[in-house]
Protein backbone atom coordinates (compact mmCIF):
# COMPACT_ATOMS: atom_id res chain seq x y z
CA UNK A 1 0.00 0.00 0.00
CA UNK A 2 1.50 3.38 -0.85
CA UNK A 3 0.62 6.54 0.97
CA UNK A 4 -0.77 9.61 -0.94
CA UNK A 5 -0.88 13.38 0.50
CA UNK A 6 -3.72 15.64 -2.00
CA UNK A 7 -3.95 19.47 -1.43
CA UNK A 8 -7.57 20.22 -2.90
CA UNK A 9 -9.65 23.25 -3.49
CA UNK A 10 -13.16 23.67 -3.21
CA UNK A 11 -16.36 26.21 -3.18
CA UNK A 12 -18.27 25.42 -0.22
CA UNK A 13 -21.59 27.06 -0.54
CA UNK A 14 -23.10 23.63 -1.62
CA UNK A 15 -21.54 21.29 0.90
CA UNK A 16 -22.66 21.09 4.52
CA UNK A 17 -18.95 20.74 5.84
CA UNK A 18 -16.07 18.92 4.77
CA UNK A 19 -16.17 15.88 6.80
CA UNK A 20 -18.72 12.68 6.29
CA UNK A 21 -22.29 12.92 7.12
CA UNK A 22 -25.01 10.54 6.67
CA UNK A 23 -27.94 11.75 3.46
CA UNK A 24 -25.78 15.42 3.58
CA UNK A 25 -23.02 15.96 0.26
CA UNK A 26 -19.73 16.37 1.67
CA UNK A 27 -16.55 17.37 0.16
CA UNK A 28 -14.75 13.96 1.82
CA UNK A 29 -17.84 11.54 0.28
CA UNK A 30 -17.24 13.59 -3.14
CA UNK A 31 -13.23 12.81 -2.53
CA UNK A 32 -14.08 9.71 -1.47
CA UNK A 33 -16.36 8.55 -4.35
CA UNK A 34 -13.87 9.87 -7.02
CA UNK A 35 -10.68 8.21 -5.59
CA UNK A 36 -12.20 4.97 -5.70
CA UNK A 37 -14.04 5.35 -9.14
CA UNK A 38 -10.48 5.71 -10.38
CA UNK A 39 -8.07 3.79 -8.30
CA UNK A 40 -11.08 0.51 -8.43
CA UNK A 41 -10.17 0.51 -4.22
CA UNK A 42 -11.90 1.13 -1.48
CA UNK A 43 -10.30 3.95 -0.32
CA UNK A 44 -11.21 5.94 2.62
CA UNK A 45 -9.27 9.76 2.83
CA UNK A 46 -8.33 11.01 6.13
CA UNK A 47 -8.91 14.97 6.29
CA UNK A 48 -6.80 17.41 7.95
CA UNK A 49 -9.18 19.02 9.61
CA UNK A 50 -12.85 20.00 9.80
CA UNK A 51 -13.94 22.86 8.30
CA UNK A 52 -17.94 23.82 8.85
CA UNK A 53 -20.84 24.07 6.28
CA UNK A 54 -20.38 27.01 4.02
CA UNK A 55 -16.79 27.65 4.54
CA UNK A 56 -14.20 27.63 1.34
CA UNK A 57 -10.47 26.19 0.54
CA UNK A 58 -7.89 27.11 -1.33
CA UNK A 59 -5.54 24.65 0.09
CA UNK A 60 -7.04 21.81 2.05
CA UNK A 61 -5.43 18.53 2.57
CA UNK A 62 -6.07 14.84 3.32
CA UNK A 63 -3.80 11.10 2.80
CA UNK A 64 -5.34 7.98 1.38
CA UNK A 65 -3.79 4.83 1.12
CA UNK A 66 -3.85 2.62 -2.11
CA UNK A 67 -2.33 0.42 -4.13
CA UNK A 68 -2.25 2.18 -7.11
CA UNK A 69 1.20 3.62 -8.08
CA UNK A 70 2.25 7.07 -8.49
CA UNK A 71 5.66 6.99 -9.89
CA UNK A 72 6.14 10.04 -12.75
CA UNK A 73 5.36 13.38 -13.12
CA UNK A 74 3.41 12.27 -15.65
CA UNK A 75 1.56 9.51 -13.25
CA UNK A 76 0.72 12.96 -11.48
CA UNK A 77 -0.36 14.37 -14.26
CA UNK A 78 -3.06 11.81 -15.31
CA UNK A 79 -3.94 11.29 -11.86
CA UNK A 80 -4.95 14.75 -11.19
CA UNK A 81 -6.55 15.07 -15.22
CA UNK A 82 -8.54 11.77 -14.49
CA UNK A 83 -9.53 12.53 -10.89
CA UNK A 84 -10.73 16.41 -11.94
CA UNK A 85 -12.63 15.02 -14.57
CA UNK A 86 -14.73 12.57 -12.31
CA UNK A 87 -14.91 15.19 -9.49
CA UNK A 88 -17.82 17.96 -9.53
CA UNK A 89 -16.83 21.38 -10.51
CA UNK A 90 -16.57 22.88 -6.90
CA UNK A 91 -13.97 20.59 -6.23
CA UNK A 92 -10.28 20.32 -7.19
CA UNK A 93 -7.06 18.02 -6.76
CA UNK A 94 -4.01 20.01 -7.88
CA UNK A 95 -1.40 18.25 -6.35
CA UNK A 96 -0.58 14.39 -4.92
CA UNK A 97 2.30 13.50 -3.13
CA UNK A 98 3.53 10.53 -1.47
CA UNK A 99 4.70 9.81 2.05
CA UNK A 100 6.04 8.11 4.27
CA UNK A 101 3.48 5.07 5.78
CA UNK A 102 3.28 7.19 9.03
CA UNK A 103 2.46 10.34 7.90
CA UNK A 104 -0.90 11.88 9.07
CA UNK A 105 -2.59 14.65 7.33
CA UNK A 106 -3.95 15.81 10.55
CA UNK A 107 -1.42 15.22 13.24
CA UNK A 108 1.63 15.92 10.97
CA UNK A 109 -0.10 19.85 10.15
CA UNK A 110 2.28 22.47 11.87
CA UNK A 111 -0.28 25.26 10.70
CA UNK A 112 -3.29 26.25 9.18
CA UNK A 113 -4.03 29.49 7.59
CA UNK A 114 -7.61 31.06 7.64
CA UNK A 115 -8.84 34.23 5.81
CA UNK A 116 -11.99 36.13 5.90
CA UNK A 117 -12.75 38.53 3.96
CA UNK A 118 -15.26 41.59 4.17
CA UNK A 119 -16.46 43.63 1.62
CA UNK A 120 -16.80 47.13 3.49
CA UNK A 121 -18.78 49.54 0.69
CA UNK A 122 -21.91 51.34 -0.12
CA UNK A 123 -22.23 49.68 -3.23
CA UNK A 124 -23.62 46.29 -2.77
CA UNK A 125 -21.70 43.55 -4.45
CA UNK A 126 -23.23 41.62 -7.54
CA UNK A 127 -19.98 38.91 -7.79
CA UNK A 128 -19.35 39.09 -4.50
CA UNK A 129 -20.46 35.79 -2.92
CA UNK A 130 -17.73 34.49 -0.67
CA UNK A 131 -17.56 37.87 1.55
CA UNK A 132 -19.46 39.44 4.21
CA UNK A 133 -21.31 42.89 2.75
CA UNK A 134 -20.84 45.36 5.31
CA UNK A 135 -21.75 48.75 4.47
CA UNK A 136 -20.54 51.18 7.45
CA UNK A 137 -16.74 52.52 7.46
CA UNK A 138 -14.83 50.31 9.67
CA UNK A 139 -11.97 51.25 11.78
CA UNK A 140 -9.55 49.11 10.33
CA UNK A 141 -6.72 50.20 12.48
CA UNK A 142 -9.02 49.42 15.92
CA UNK A 143 -9.61 46.29 14.89
CA UNK A 144 -6.06 45.45 13.62
CA UNK A 145 -5.01 46.41 16.86
CA UNK A 146 -7.40 44.47 18.91
CA UNK A 147 -6.55 40.89 16.96
CA UNK A 148 -2.73 41.33 17.86
CA UNK A 149 -3.94 40.64 21.65
CA UNK A 150 -4.47 36.90 20.49
CA UNK A 151 -1.08 36.25 19.45
CA UNK A 152 0.49 33.76 21.58
CA UNK A 153 -0.70 30.41 23.07
CA UNK A 154 -3.82 30.59 24.95
CA UNK A 155 -7.56 29.08 25.86
CA UNK A 156 -9.53 30.26 23.26
CA UNK A 157 -12.83 28.75 25.19
CA UNK A 158 -14.20 32.37 24.84
CA UNK A 159 -14.20 31.83 20.79
CA UNK A 160 -15.45 28.14 20.71
CA UNK A 161 -18.82 26.86 19.95
CA UNK A 162 -20.80 24.20 21.84
CA UNK A 163 -18.75 20.91 20.29
CA UNK A 164 -17.15 17.40 22.04
CA UNK A 165 -13.30 18.79 21.87
CA UNK A 166 -11.80 18.90 25.52
CA UNK A 167 -8.66 20.61 24.39
CA UNK A 168 -9.52 24.22 24.22
CA UNK A 169 -5.41 25.68 24.42
CA UNK A 170 -4.50 26.81 20.82
CA UNK A 171 -1.25 28.77 19.80
CA UNK A 172 -1.72 31.69 17.28
CA UNK A 173 1.39 32.43 15.41
CA UNK A 174 0.02 35.33 13.44
CA UNK A 175 -2.92 37.48 12.75
CA UNK A 176 -3.83 40.99 11.50
CA UNK A 177 -6.41 42.98 9.52
CA UNK A 178 -5.46 44.58 6.37
CA UNK A 179 -7.44 46.86 3.95
CA UNK A 180 -7.45 46.84 0.11
CA UNK A 181 -8.94 49.33 -2.01
CA UNK A 182 -12.16 48.15 -4.44
CA UNK A 183 -11.14 48.21 -8.16
CA UNK A 184 -14.23 50.58 -8.83
CA UNK A 185 -13.04 53.09 -5.72
CA UNK A 186 -16.08 52.92 -4.23
CA UNK A 187 -14.99 51.04 -0.63
CA UNK A 188 -12.82 48.50 0.32
CA UNK A 189 -12.03 44.95 1.23
CA UNK A 190 -10.89 44.07 4.64
CA UNK A 191 -8.93 40.65 4.89
CA UNK A 192 -8.55 38.77 8.54
CA UNK A 193 -5.52 36.54 8.60
CA UNK A 194 -5.05 33.87 11.22
CA UNK A 195 -2.82 31.61 10.93
CA UNK A 196 -2.31 29.16 13.86
CA UNK A 197 -1.19 25.37 15.17
CA UNK A 198 -5.27 24.55 15.47
CA UNK A 199 -8.33 25.91 15.39
CA UNK A 200 -11.77 25.17 17.61
CA UNK A 201 -15.10 24.82 16.47
CA UNK A 202 -16.46 27.96 14.73
CA UNK A 203 -13.34 29.39 16.24
CA UNK A 204 -12.39 32.16 14.05
CA UNK A 205 -15.93 33.00 12.81
CA UNK A 206 -16.28 33.51 16.69
CA UNK A 207 -13.17 36.17 16.52
CA UNK A 208 -13.93 38.01 13.71
CA UNK A 209 -17.18 38.50 15.19
CA UNK A 210 -15.97 39.87 18.32
CA UNK A 211 -13.52 42.03 15.91
CA UNK A 212 -16.77 43.79 14.63
CA UNK A 213 -18.41 43.68 18.05
CA UNK A 214 -15.36 45.90 19.56
CA UNK A 215 -15.43 47.81 16.51
CA UNK A 216 -19.49 48.94 16.65
CA UNK A 217 -18.91 49.84 20.08
CA UNK A 218 -16.19 51.41 19.75
CA UNK A 219 -14.12 49.40 22.57
CA UNK A 220 -10.44 49.85 23.24
CA UNK A 221 -8.17 46.63 21.36
CA UNK A 222 -7.52 45.56 25.18
CA UNK A 223 -10.99 44.70 25.52
CA UNK A 224 -10.25 41.28 22.79
CA UNK A 225 -7.50 40.02 25.89
CA UNK A 226 -10.29 40.72 28.86
CA UNK A 227 -12.88 38.59 26.31
CA UNK A 228 -9.80 35.99 25.55
CA UNK A 229 -8.55 35.92 29.42
CA UNK A 230 -12.19 35.56 30.67
CA UNK A 231 -12.76 32.18 28.78
CA UNK A 232 -16.77 33.53 28.65
CA UNK A 233 -18.51 32.76 25.17
CA UNK A 234 -21.02 34.72 26.01
CA UNK A 235 -18.83 37.90 26.54
CA UNK A 236 -17.30 37.60 22.76
CA UNK A 237 -19.41 38.65 19.32
CA UNK A 238 -21.84 36.19 17.61
CA UNK A 239 -20.46 33.68 14.89
CA UNK A 240 -20.29 35.39 11.57
CA UNK A 241 -21.35 33.93 8.45
CA UNK A 242 -19.39 31.07 6.99
CA UNK A 243 -19.16 32.33 3.62
CA UNK A 244 -16.66 34.83 4.17
CA UNK A 245 -14.33 32.27 5.45
CA UNK A 246 -11.81 30.80 3.51
CA UNK A 247 -8.95 27.88 4.50
CA UNK A 248 -6.10 29.65 2.95
CA UNK A 249 -3.18 26.73 3.91
CA UNK A 250 -2.63 24.01 5.17
CA UNK A 251 1.05 23.28 5.78
CA UNK A 252 3.57 21.09 7.22
CA UNK A 253 6.57 23.09 7.01
CA UNK A 254 8.22 26.14 9.28
CA UNK A 255 5.25 28.35 10.36
CA UNK A 256 7.58 30.97 10.78
CA UNK A 257 8.96 30.46 6.99
CA UNK A 258 5.18 30.63 5.57
CA UNK A 259 4.65 34.16 7.70
CA UNK A 260 7.38 35.44 5.85
CA UNK A 261 5.86 35.17 2.42
CA UNK A 262 2.91 36.60 3.25
CA UNK A 263 4.15 39.77 5.12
Amino acid sequence: MNRYLISFEYDGRDFYGSQSQPDKRTVQDELNKAIRTLTKENTKIIMAGRLDRGVNARCHTAHFDAKHKIETPQDEFRFLNSLNAILPPDISVFKIEIKNKDFHAQKNAAFRHYRYIIRNSFIKPVFDKNVLFIRKPLNVQLMNEAIQNLIGKYDFSAFKSVSDNPSTVCEIYFANVVEKPLENGMGKYLEINIIGNRFLYNMVRAIVGTLLMIEKDDMPPSRMKEILDSKNRALAGHNVEPYGLTLIKTGYDSPENYIKTIN
